[in-house]
């Protein structure tokens, strides 16, 4: 079978590899798509070459169909379309034993920590697959995991019909995390100082903001009775000027909601936090149920995942569309394994 490896120095090469039939509980998927995201970029840039190695398959966000399953699996049939959780907990530290697997202290990152979906036919743990809607269509089902991180983040922020929704940075997470918001029933701005990226949430329905020549609070303060600050607010740049500007524009008890990794320390007015008595809460990653919540919305077309693909690349095609993606321009790039075979 064909599978995609990182060889380091910006470059991907697609390799033959022996096919491996699936052990006692793996289910072995066709895969179908596979997204790249900011993550798998610091890959392409050599940023994680230590932590992934040579001749590495990566992947995380994909969809596919059912190959083979192994001994003792018996709820998935062989053609199903599926997508995979590629999140795999340890279930004895403290985190997972009190129901935060999300947040395991010895996290297994699928794609990073171990082989990905960038290969024809992937094994996977039969527990980390979730089964899709035949009707979805594969191609805008590999949006699935990137979808589940804002349905994650959403929750967190236990958006709700009527709240003034302020979300920072409009970047891909920026821009599912206002889509989810929105059909969570929340009255969403989204701040963003690039006009390309505010021009592709616009174009999505999105109402937007520049902040460096508009005046956020001002207008956050219009859509609030009495003013004085979103509800719940996603932090997704990670810039300083945007945990400042999410800090400010919070309302009294309201919600603030990190999304960004910042790669240094902040500076945060506790003040504030005292004031207003906000709550603030990290947003990391997803469980299983936030990612059957995001098949849920690509199933019954609450999300317009055909618009959100920005261009699909054959394997051999990788290297140059991380590429692209480094240029900093596109949406969402799929990589085509099998296509659809719907």
């Amino acid at each position: 079978m064909r599978a995609v490896e990182y060889k380091g120095h910006r470059t991907f090469d697609v390799v033959d590899r022996e096919v491996i039939a699936p052990r006692p509980g793996e289910v072995q998927v066709s895969v179908a798509y596979v997204g790249l995201c900011g993550t798998d970029l610091h890959v392409y840039l050599g940023d994680m070459d230590q932590r992934v190695g040579s001749d590495a398959v990566i992947g995380h966000e994909m969809s596919g169909r059912v190959a083979a399953v192994g001994e003792g699996v018996d709820a998935f049939r062989t053609g199903q379309k599926v997508t995979v959780l590629p999140t795999r907990y340890c279930g004895t530290c403290r985190a997972c034993l009190q129901g935060h697997s999300n947040v395991c202290y010895n996290m297994d990152f699928i794609g990073l920590d171990s082989p990905g979906a960038l290969q024809e036919l992937w094994n996977v743990p039969a527990d980390l697959v979730v089964p899709l809607d035949e009707a979805v269509a594969l191609r805008d089902a590999a949006l699935i995991e990137p979808l589940t991180v804002a349905v994650h983040d959403v929750r967190r922020g236990r958006v709700a019909p009527g709240d003034v929704v302020l979300v920072i940075g409009g970047g891909p997470i920026g821009i599912l995390i206002s889509l989810v918001a929105q059909a969570a029933g929340g009255d969403v701005l989204l701040s963003e100082p690039e006009a390309a990226r505010r021009r592709a949430a616009s174009d999505l329905g999105i109402a937007t903001i520049d902040p460096i020549t508009e005046d956020l609070a001002a207008i956050i303060d219009a859509k609030v009775p009495g003013g004085h600050g979103a509800d719940v607010v996603f932090e997704v740049s990670g810039s300083a000027a945007g945990s400042e500007t999410a800090v400010a524009n919070t309302s009294a008890r309201g919600r603030l909601v990190q999304v960004a990794i910042h790669a240094q320390k902040r500076e945060v007015d506790l003040h504030r936090f005292f004031w207003r008595e906000l709550e603030m809460y990290g947003a990391r990653l997803y469980h299983k149920n936030d990612m059957v919540g995001a098949a849920e919305l690509i199933r019954d077309e609450k999300i317009p995942a055909d618009r959100l693909i920005t261009s699909v690349a054959p394997m051999e095609d990788t290297t140059a569309a991380f590429e692209e993606l480094h240029q900093g321009n596109a949406m969402k790039i799929l990589i085509e394994v099998a296509g659809d075979r719907d």
